[in-house]
């Protein structure tokens, strides 16, 4: 399954408008003191977003089908940018007490997470540029 976004920028400006998979709009910028507007989230802050997001799903719908009786569950996410490598802590936060084969079960399912799996796995990127005068992506 192929997903596709397309960032369009704010001529002048580091916001983007981004469209995700044809269906969701969501808005980036940079910090001020870096030249942007601060009006949305940068590109590193969603990372980070989707990685708690994607954990925090898949630990809901395990505890979902389980029928387990957690309260609320929120994931934070520390991400490391200027460590060498980089890092994430996540811990994941349950509002009720759960035994320890629960706890395990739930790593394993945070584990599974579809986000960090392609962190973990890595990524081949290409670019090409396409101007009216120049370039074909073939």
């Amino acid at each position: 399954m192929t997903l596709i976004a397309s960032a369009r920028s704010t001529p002048g400006l580091l916001k983007q408008d981004v469209l995700v998979d044809g269906r969701f709009h969501v808005i980036t910028d940079e910090p001020e003191h870096l030249g942007g507007t601060d009006e949305g989230p940068s590109p590193h802050e969603l990372l980070v977003a989707a990685l708690a997001a994607c954990t925090a799903t898949a630990v809901s719908a395990y505890v979902r089908t389980k029928e387990w009786d957690v309260g609320g569950i929120r994931v934070d996410v520390e991400y490391e940018q200027k460590a060498e490598p980089r890092a994430f802590r996540l811990k994941i936060h349950l509002e009720k007490p759960i035994t320890d084969e629960q706890r395990d079960r739930l790593d394993k399912v945070a584990d599974s997470c579809a986000v960090r799996r392609a962190l973990l796995t890595g990524f081949d990127i290409r670019e090409c540029i396409v101007a009216d005068n120049v370039g074909d992506c073939g």
